[in-house]
């Protein structure tokens, strides 16, 4: 069950041309031709399985710059059927658009303005629901504003009521063995401009519904619109831009019991009836910790940046791996939104050096010390630390970039 689109694309576009200097469909905004916005729109959408755009015969040139066609059938985009030239109207230019569509068995088709490059999935998505129900459906908004009909002098000669009044917008979809015959008759009855298929399928006794729009659906008409599109994406791509880039990471680390009198963890120094044996002061919490700093930026782990065969390393305070994670998130412009730290162990109790252990690694991190998460567990005697024969400690990072 096929769904295609229609983009009508043809038209002159006058005031917007004049200050453009190209029909208005291939003005740039945000530095991107108007039409490539909203064949995008409908390309990317999981409901479009084709693209039909209709073009003024003098367009073949600039619409080529704007939407290059796919040099593979398996590329991006290439559910973009390659251009076909409209008519003198609007509605010639929609006719044509279904035609060259008829081989390809659409069960239904959204019709579209090349001017509306704002249009968004949601509305795509209620059109296309609607059509269980109903021959075509087109997306609108109630009208707000007070309306006055003005006579030929300029003098207002009443005012319009409101009362169930809407505007349409596009894209209006239809069920294609509905529309396309419509379309057919209304060129074969000599009837040129309708000025929205709505229009031409209301005269072909079609049942068309409406569901709400979005107000940013706009159509780009005058210089003005152009400017304020241009400026919208714009604004739209810099916050993106300044958006921080959310990462998070995991570490997991182990050391055995070998005979001292303290392990180190967290920072801490514990006195305890044994110590933990590693190549550093084997604190099993901070390896944990700096593994997933390590792991939200992509950089390795511990083993590569302090090799256990490195001698630098023997007996050093694992304090200085987590400082080193520290300083590779600031070089990327980022900074350690919270962590959560979880020690397996049956031994040493952690609950009374819960706090200054907190407070340690916040002073590492140099965030604040809520923003550090410490918890303590037993594995009920399972396994090797429910045995006493080491500790294990388990780490998350959240890191934001730029």
């Amino acid at each position: 069950m096929k769904t295609a689109v229609v983009i009508v694309a043809a038209g002159r576009g006058s005031r917007a041309a004049a200050a453009a200097g190209v029909p208005k469909q291939y003005a740039h905004i945000g530095g991107v031709a108007v039409l490539t916005h909203t064949i995008r729109a409908f390309a990317s959408h999981p409901r479009v399985d084709l693209v039909q755009v209709v073009i003024h015969p003098d367009d073949l040139t600039a619409y080529g710059q704007a939407w290059p066609m796919p040099r593979s059938p398996d590329a991006p985009g290439s559910k973009v059927l390659p251009a076909v030239t409209g008519g003198t109207t609007r509605q010639a230019s929609g006719l044509k658009g279904l035609a060259a569509l008829a081989a390809h068995n659409a069960a239904s088709v959204m019709i579209h303005d090349a001017a509306r490059p704002f249009v968004d999935p949601g509305t795509i998505d209620r059109v296309l629901d609607a059509l269980v129900h109903a021959s075509g459906a087109i997306p609108g908004l109630q009208v707000a504003d007070t309306l006055k009909r003005v006579g030929d002098a300029g003098l207002i000669s009443g005012t319009v009521d409101r009362t169930n009044l809407w505007r349409a917008q596009t894209p209006q979809a239809f069920r294609f063995a509905d529309i396309w015959p419509a379309h057919q008759r209304a060129a074969a009855a000599g009837l040129r401009d309708f000025t929205d298929d709505a229009a031409l399928a209301e005269w072909a006794g079609l049942g068309v519904t409406i569901v709400e729009g979005q107000e940013g659906n706009r159509k780009i008409t005058t210089p003005e619109d152009l400017a304020m599109a241009d400026r919208a994406i714009r604004e739209c791509t810099s916050a993106q831009l300044h958006t921080p880039d959310v990462r998070t990471g995991t570490g997991f680390d182990v050391h055995r019991f070998a005979p001292g009198d303290h392990v180190w963890l967290g920072g801490l120094r514990i006195p305890h009836s044994a110590k933990l044996e590693g190549h550093s002061d084997a604190d099993v919490a901070l390896h944990a910790l700096t593994d997933a700093i390590l792991g939200a930026i992509g950089d390795g782990d511990i083993g590569q940046h302090f090799p256990p065969s490195d001698i630098k390393w023997k007996g050093a305070a694992s304090r200085l791996f987590l400082e080193d994670a520290v300083r590779r998130v600031k070089a990327r412009n980022g900074h350690i939104g919270n962590v959560d730290l979880t020690i397996l162990c049956e031994a040493p109790r952690i609950g009374p050096h819960r706090e200054a252990i907190r407070a340690v690694i916040a002073e590492i991190l140099g965030i604040e010390v809520d923003r550090v998460g410490v918890k303590a567990t037993t594995t009920e005697g399972l396994g090797f630390t429910g045995r006493r024969e080491g500790i294990a400690a388990m780490a998350s990072a959240t890191v934001l970039l730029g």
